[in-house]
C-alpha cells in the first residue's frame, strides 16, 4: 500500500472558490549560530522513560543537520546510545559533567 503525503496542511475539503493550501516547505532556513553563541542547559530527565535516566541537552538553534552532528559526536564520546530531534540531544544515562565538560572545550556556553 503507498502512502502519499498530503501537503494540504490537515486540510481535506474546503468551501471557499479561492482557498489556495499554503505549502509550509517555503520556510526560511535557520543558520546555526556559532558556538559562542549557543546557550544550551545540560539536564538530567527520567519522564516517560520508565524510571531510566537520560541526559538532556536543550536549547540548540540551527540546522537539523549540525544538531545530529553535535548529538553524535557527544554519543561517540560517552559510548552510548541516544537521539537527536527538535533541537534536543538525549544522550542514554548520567553524563551532565562531561557533556557540560566537552561543550564547553568545543566552545558552547553550557549549564
Amino acid at each position: 500500500m503507498s502512502k502519499k503525503k498530503n501537503n494540504s496542511g490537515g486540510i481535506v475539503y474546503s468551501t471557499d472558490p479561492n482557498f489556495t493550501p499554503s505549502n509550509n516547505d517555503d520556510q526560511e532556513e535557520i543558520n546555526t549560530l556559532p558556538p559562542a553563541q549557543q546557550q544550551l542547559r545540560v539536564k538530567l530527565d527520567t519522564k516517560q522513560r520508565a524510571g531510566k535516566v537520560v541526559t538532556l541537552v536543550d536549547g540548540f538553534v540551527g540546522k537539523e543537520e549540525d544538531l545530529e552532528k553535535l548529538g553524535k559526536d557527544l554519543k561517540t564520546k560517552c559510548g552510548t546510545g541516544g537521539s537527536a530531534k527538535d533541537g534536543q540531544i538525549l544522550i542514554q544515562g548520567d553524563y551532565r559533567e562531561k557533556v557540560i565538560k566537552w561543550l564547553q572545550d568545543w566552545g558552547y556556553k553550557a549549564k
